[in-house]
């Protein structure tokens, strides 16, 4: 009969992690469409990787396009990505150049932040901050 794998097992554990980080990611957005594109939708919505709709709050919506110039709203994927990563536990990450510009142009961000290695770094204060302001335009996911 073949051992089983123990629990305290390094490979068994981080199996079963991505399993369950999986599970919390379900309600991230699978495929995140351009702002232009979800403000000519009578319904803004979109597919969570979990199979369920994830509906844009159209004030929202409108409050971003107002404040975007029309170049950055062609670009801008919502919802806007902040990523967990367990190493850096008191900020979350931005992977998306336009992403960036949007939030420094709504005055969320300095200007005079900058992207290193593909990545902006933001503390988690001002990321909960920013999602609360933004509903359903922001998500948060693990990595």
């Amino acid at each position: 009969m073949p051992e089983r794998p123990s629990a305290g097992d390094e490979t068994t554990l981080l199996r079963w992690m991505r399993l369950e980080i999986g599970k919390i990611n379900d309600g991230v957005v699978a495929e995140r469409k351009r702002l232009s594109q979800l403000l000519r939708e009578e319904r803004p919505s979109s597919v969570t990787k979990g199979g369920s709709e994830h509906y844009f709050d159209r004030g929202v919506l409108l409050r971003l396009e107002q404040a975007l110039p029309g170049e950055l709203q062609r670009r801008l994927r919502l919802p806007i990505l902040f990523y967990f990563d367990s190493t850096v536990p008191g900020s979350f990450f931005l992977a998306d150049e336009a992403a960036v510009q949007a939030l420094q142009r709504l005055e969320e961000i300095s200007p005079l932040r900058r992207m290193q290695g593909r990545r902006l770094w933001i503390a988690k204060p001002l990321v909960y901050a920013i999602v609360n302001k933004y509903p359903t335009a922001m998500q948060i996911m693990m990595t």
